[in-house]
């Protein structure tokens, strides 16, 4: 019964519905496809071991924060690989342009939601502006006319009510990620800076990061992407 009701009042909202199912499909995709990125980030997250390897870095123990880096797939601990591997040149520049990278992952076909959620309402007011034009039409005939401009009516409320709907449907998931992808980049952002200062710490007390960068360039091993 609710699926009748669903496709009759699909049928009343005249073509234009079509491209808005569409719309709303598209939606649905990516919000699925972001949903399925963030969970599964938050699965790759290995705390215990972040936390590891920042005690290993902050007492000069780089060996030991180097192997946490290695046969792993947390972005943190990966991130700091990163930057052990290039210390000989620049640590800082090597791990911010990997949190670069993944702050790009992580906002990866947001600007479909954004654009989805302006242009569903304006395929909802195209459409109410062609069932008016459409009930004009038969102003003239006064048999038709009351059907007929009713009908327009009732044609251009649907389709700008399914516009405004698949928007707010939109709007409400784009906020959150959008707040995911601010809280990730400080999180990177703290991180980066947090490690640059323990090694700076480690440096003070004769641990150089710099010779053990070359070991590993000198050694062929190579950082995880």
């Amino acid at each position: 019964m609710l699926a009748n009701v669903v496709v009759e009042t699909f049928i009343e909202g005249g073509w234009v519905m079509w491209p808005i199912l569409a719309t709303f499909f598209l939606a649905l995709c990516v919000v699925l496809d972001r949903a399925v990125w963030w969970l599964r980030l938050k699965g790759l997250m290995e705390t215990a071991k972040q936390e590891q390897a920042r005690t290993a870095i902050g007492t000069g123990d780089f060996s030991s924060a180097w192997n946490l880096t290695r046969n792993t797939r947390d972005p943190y601990l990966i991130n700091l690989g990163e930057g052990m591997t290039h210390a000989h040149t620049s640590m800082l520049a090597a791990m911010q342009l990997h949190a670069t990278h993944l702050i790009e992952k992580s906002e990866a076909r947001m600007w479909v939601i954004s654009t989805l959620i302006t242009l569903a309402p304006l395929l909802g007011l195209f459409g109410t502006v062609v069932g008016i034009m459409g009930s004009f039409n038969f102003v003239g005939d006064e048999q038709l006319a009351a059907t007929k401009v009713s009908g327009g009516i009732a044609e251009a409320l649907i389709a700008t009510a399914a516009g405004i709907a698949i928007a707010i449907l939109c709007l409400l998931p784009y906020n959150f990620f959008r707040k995911r992808v601010s809280l990730l980049r400080g999180s990177l952002e703290r991180w980066i800076n947090h490690t640059e200062l323990l090694v700076k710490s480690a440096k003070e007390h004769g641990h150089d990061l710099e010779s053990f960068a070359a070991k590993i360039q000198s050694g062929n091993l190579k950082s995880q992407i």
